[in-house]
């Protein structure tokens, strides 16, 4: 066996919908076609690609966080991400890796889900 790349993430929330606006909001992310499970929920795709499952039927209570601390996305257009966070009002840190010059950018889904995109080092942004 080989590990090809990542598949999906699964978010759990207590608001599939405002789960899915806020991917499709900040991360343009859109839903798409999603099998027909025994819970409420979304898919979210990239390139056609589904790359975010949102899972619902959850109480607030039951979203605890486990073992990992956050998905990667590699991602392109750093200013308008960056200006995109900031007009939704989101909450993000802007780094820049010193060995690689990458562009980090970390924030929290509305189920405190850490999101990391990770830009290439020759974009230039205001952060």
């Amino acid at each position: 066996m080989a590990i090809q790349g990542l598949n999906h993430y699964n978010v759990l929330t207590d608001d599939v919908e405002g789960t899915v606006r806020f991917y499709s909001d900040v991360l343009q992310l859109h839903a798409g076609p999603r099998p027909p499970l025994n819970f409420p929920g979304a898919w979210l795709y990239s390139n056609g690609q589904a790359v975010v499952h949102v899972s619902g039927g959850r109480s607030r209570d039951e979203l605890k966080p486990g073992v990992l601390d956050h998905i990667a996305f590699t991602a392109s257009d750093l200013q308008a991400t960056l200006d995109t966070l900031k007009s939704h009002g989101v909450e993000h840190v802007c780094r820049r890796q010193q060995s690689s010059g990458v562009w980090q950018v970390f924030f929290n889904d509305p189920n405190g889900a850490k999101v990391e995109l990770d830009f290439p080092a020759q974009e230039q942004a205001s952060p």
